[in-house]
Parts: structure tokens; sequence; C-alpha cells
């Protein structure tokens, strides 16, 4: 079929053609965000889940959501080389001037736009990087807030201050922050810190993070009460229903059709991860000579589509692996079977080594977000199906 009216997109943070099984979450933050509306105390909102289950997809949904009821919106990326303040204070900066075009006190709005500066610049200011970077916001600085240099005290005051305003023309403020659990353990205890004031003021200001399955377990390491701080939600792969939907939808708006034979076939190759529908149904749509689609098409286009997986999901994943690294990862994939997580002890007496010999290696792995720590005692794959790649392509 022609290729140039593919409906299905497979890519990293990617808005698929049709958004499905992911109705619940949607409904859950309408809630949060009407509740907050009313001036109701509620918790910022955590999604945890491996990659290609479409975190980021859902985090740019729900910041949609956000914006179309007037907030103030900014997003981040969390990086292991990044401390918090310079992009929170672009983010908050972006949300800031969303606010402003209805907000009535321009005073008011220039006198937070200063305290942010003066947050921004602490990023800088201890290590001689003044002239070098400057946030982009054309008010003087306004010391005595958010300025001590302690990111916990700062981090207070500022969302505080972010509160305030948006509370001025009834609206709230929503930071997002992806790969979440790549936040230095400082900014984390920071985050929750401030989370925790705003929820027992119902401030109108919250944070939704995303991040990899042990997000929940960083967070609560940094301050016990996290686990109550926050409200979870874990994103999974799709049930059979929401896959088809997935696949259905966008064909038939192009008028093409499956045969239930076919979705059957496209489910178990993609094992319901959204990545992989998406990735699935784009090389079936492409081998297919038409409508309707058949599960002989199915099997014709699996091989494209796991080539394309091969390469760009998994292997490149696989390359950025050292070789003590990879050795770990093939250990792994021969105990995980079904793919879940294994003992740290079982992968010491797979490659006949000592546990502590082999903590370089585990912690690399963690720091490159390819395997996470599950449980204590216990790591899984961040990517799903990958121990099966790494069975076929080695041994």
């Amino acid at each position: 079929m022609d290729p140039v009216r593919n409906p299905y997109a497979p890519g990293a943070g990617q808005r698929p053609p049709e958004l499905a099984g992911r109705g619940k979450q949607l409904d859950a933050f309408d809630v949060v965000c009407e509740r907050i509306a009313r001036g109701r105390p509620e918790r910022s909102v955590m999604l945890t889940g491996l990659r290609g289950v479409g975190k980021t997809v859902l985090l740019n949904q729900l910041r949609s959501a956000a914006g179309a009821r007037g907030w103030g919106t900014g997003k981040i990326e969390a990086r292991p080389d990044q401390e918090l303040r310079r992009p929170l204070s672009s983010a908050l900066h972006m949300a800031a001037r969303a606010i402003a075009k209805t907000h009535s006190n321009s005073e008011r709005v220039d006198d937070f736009l200063g305290i942010l500066k003066a947050f921004a610049l602490r990023a800088t200011a201890d290590k001689g990087m003044r002239e070098r970077w400057q946030p982009g916001i054309d008010v003087p600085a306004v010391t005595g807030r958010a300025d001590s240099g302690d990111i916990e005290i700062d981090l207070v005051e500022l969302l505080t201050e972010a509160a305030g305003l948006a509370a001025d023309i009834g609206v709230g403020i929503a930071i997002f922050i992806d790969e979440m659990q790549d936040l230095a353990p400082v900014d984390i205890s920071a985050i929750c810190g401030a989370c925790h004031e705003l929820s027992q003021d119902a401030a109108p200001l919250i944070v939704v993070g995303a991040g990899l399955p042990h997000l929940p377990a960083v967070l609560s390491a940094s301050k016990s009460y996290s686990e109550r701080l926050f409200s979870y939600h874990r994103i999974d792969r799709l049930d059979r229903e929401s896959a088809d939907l997935a696949l259905i939808a966008p064909a038939e708006r192009e008028e093409v059709k499956f045969s239930d034979e076919a979705l059957a076939a496209l489910y178990r190759k993609a094992d319901g991860y959204p990545y992989f529908v998406q990735a699935y149904g784009k090389a079936t749509w492409d081998q297919a000579p038409g409508s309707p689609i058949t599960a002989e098409d199915v099997e014709v286009a699996a091989p494209t589509a796991e080539e394309e997986l091969a390469v760009g999901f998994f292997g490149s994943r696989y390359e950025r692996a050292t070789p003590a690294e990879r050795e770990y990862m093939r250990a792994m994939a021969d105990l995980s079977g079904d793919e879940g997580p294994v003992a740290t002890a079982a992968v010491a007496t797979e490659l006949g080594r000592k546990p502590a010999s082999l903590s370089p290696a585990r912690d690399g792995l963690i720091k490159k977000g390819l395997i996470y720590s599950a449980e204590r005692g216990t790591i899984g794959f961040t990517v799903p199906h990958f121990g099966r790649y790494l069975r076929s392509v080695t041994t």
C-alpha cells in the first residue's frame, strides 16, 4: 500500500495516531486539575514504566490537557550530568509567560520573574559562569528570595511564588519532568520537599514526572514520605482491545481494514508494547498489497520490523555498553527467561564471579539506563524484550 499514507509512527516520544489504552491516566489527571482549580489539596503525579510503553507521549498529552485549561506549563528532560536549577528555570519561565498573557498586574509578574532570575543565576554564580549564561529574563534579579544557594530552600520559595502568581488568576502551573530518575539525589530531595509544602497549602502547582520502574524507589530513598506524596501510575503494555484500537482507528481513517487473524498476529508480535505496535504496524502497512491486511502480510513484514528494531531500538543501546557490561547483560538474558528481573547473585553465579567484582559493570549499566534495580538484590532490563534480542545475537 502507499507508504505516504502510512499512519503509524514509531519514534521516541512521538505521538501515535491513536493514543489508545491511556484513558484511565488521562481521566485521573483531569480530576487532579479540577480539584486544584477548586482549591482542593492534590498530589503531584508520577508515571513509571519500561522504555517503549509511551511515558513521554502520555506526559506530553497531560501537558496539552493542562495547557487547554489555561494553565502555565513547562517541561524538562533530566540528565545525570545536569543540575536542576538551569532547566527548571527555563521551564518555569515558559509557564510564567503563559500566565502573564492574562494576568492583569504586570508588576506582580515582573516581581516573580525577578525572583526566578535570581534563582536561575545561582546555577552559575558559584562556578564563575555568570558571563557565559543568562536565563533570558528581561527584568532585574530580586534578591532575598529563592537565592540562598540551598536548592531545597530555594525551590520551596520559588514554587510557592509561582503558585501564588497562578492563583491570582484562578489557574494552575504544572511542571513536567521526563527521565526523572536521572536527577541528582539533592534535586530529587528538593522536589519532594517542595511538593510536600505545596500540597499542605493546597497551592495550585504540581509536578508531573515520568521515569523508569525504579523511580518510586529513588523518591523513597530521598524522602520517606514520598510514598504518600505522589500519585503513582504504572504505564504498561496495552491489552488486546487497546492494541487493536491503536491499529484499527488510524487505518480506518485511510479506508483500510485488518482481518481478525492479522490483528491477532500483530498482537503476538508486538506483545502489547506501544512502540512495537507502531513498528509492526508500519512495516505491515508498507508490505501489504491492499485492504484488508492479512495475517500473511504480517508474517511477510515481520522481519523488516524486527530488523529495524534490532538496529534502532535494541542495537543502539547495546553498542553503548562496554565489553564487561555486555557480558553482564548476556548473563542476565540467559537467566531472565520470560524477561522478568533476575537476582544479582544469580548473575554472579552465572559468570562464575564474586558479586562485588561485578558492581562496576552493574552500576555502569544503571547509569546508562540499560538496566534498573527492580527490588533489593534484583535487576531488570529497562527495554522490553531486550533479553530476547541479546539471546538472538550472542552466544
